[in-house]
């Protein structure tokens, strides 16, 4: 009888493993959809994302002759990669139904419509990007936004503190 393998699995089976994640999106837009794409890939770009080396700050997804493409992401150089390393913020390839992309292209067409990564992660092996369809805050917005934050924020501590006291 096969004996079963004793390695140490470094993620858990099925589960995500977050890479990296667009804050800044959440700050500057109104986030109303979001959706999960794969993405074409080299071999130096899949080991850098394993290991970490990704930056989604700047980036937006823009709609191509009918294809989803990823700009403005930097995935780092490979140390250990041979000859052919990869273009660090080259345009990636998403990977997406057409009636996905057809139905995000229209709604950026409207007016103040935009398509953002908002994380990168790893799911069964594989890395996937979760795109947002977003809306342009304004200025008010962000201050309206930081002002309820701030106000949850004392009404957490009232509460803990009344429970404290």
């Amino acid at each position: 009888m096969a004996q079963k393998s004793k390695t140490k699995r470094t993620e858990p089976r099925g589960g995500d493993r977050l890479i990296a994640s667009n804050r800044k999106a959440y700050h500057d837009y109104f986030v109303d959809e979001t959706l999960e794409a794969g993405l074409v890939l080299v071999g130096s770009e899949i080991k850098s994302i394993r290991a970490g080396k990704v930056n989604l700050r700047d980036s937006y997804v823009a709609i191509r002759d009918g294809e989803a493409w990823l700009i403005g992401t930097h995935i780092a150089g490979y140390a250990q990669a041979s000859y052919q390393d990869h273009e660090p913020r080259r345009d990636r390839k998403l990977l997406l139904h057409r009636r996905e992309i057809l139905r995000l292209g229209q709604r950026v067409d409207q007016k103040g419509y935009t398509i953002v990564p908002l994380r990168m992660y790893l799911k069964n092996g594989r890395a996937k990007v979760e795109i947002g369809l977003a809306r342009g805050k304004r200025q008010y917005d962000k201050r309206e936004t930081i002002a309820r934050r701030d106000a949850d924020r004392a009404i957490e501590r009232a509460i803990k503190d009344a429970y404290r006291g």
